[in-house]
């Protein structure tokens, strides 16, 4: 059993509107902690009863030990992909915790303080099809994070998305965790 000191668990949320990827999101980061990196992880969603354009939530919990409780209390990462999102979800994000918000769909109040505005979507664009925009997101959460590896995600990617996008992915992967360093080194 892990010395309850040294736990580490970290509370994750996604927020934007349904088709953006949020639950894959979620799903894969969960995937990455609990099955690839050895950590315990829950992944809970919720989304509107539309296919496309309601809005959508995906909570992540990684814990170095048990996971208590399944649902996101105070994020200490807060990743939004909408408007919306933004205005709904910024009140669960805990004091100092780390804000990421997509830079063409999400415009954060003139104060916000330590704010990560990331052009996922525009990066995506870039790499060939806006729906990549989640994983760059993903990229650049574990960039910026560290809270699971790299090669957890890789694997989680591998295992979960179909054949004729997985190259997509990865580079999608791949622009997030580069921004994210380029961001540190800054």
């Amino acid at each position: 059993m892990n010395n309850p000191a040294k736990s580490r668990t970290t509370q994750v949320r996604f927020g934007g509107v349904g088709g953006q990827g949020i639950v894959l999101s979620g799903r894969l980061l969960g995937k990455a902690a609990a099955l690839f990196d050895g950590k315990d992880a829950v992944c809970t969603q919720s989304y509107g009863p539309e296919a496309r354009g309601g809005a959508s939530r995906a909570d992540v919990v990684i814990s170095d030990d048990s996971v208590d409780y399944p649902f996101v209390m105070s994020a200490d990462v807060l990743a939004v992909f909408f408007q919306e999102a933004y205005v709904m979800f910024r009140s669960g994000l805990r004091p100092g915790g780390l804000l990421l918000a997509d830079a063409d769909l999400v415009q954060p109040e003139d104060d916000e303080q330590d704010i990560h505005r990331v052009p996922a979507t525009r990066i995506a664009e870039e790499l060939g099809t806006r729906m990549a925009a989640n994983v760059v997101m993903l990229g650049y959460l574990i960039g910026a994070t560290g809270v699971v590896s790299r090669e957890s995600v890789e694997a989680a990617i591998r295992s979960t998305v179909k054949p004729h996008i997985l190259e997509l992915n990865l580079k999608a992967l791949d622009a997030g965790i580069q921004l994210a360093a380029e961001n540190k080194a800054a």
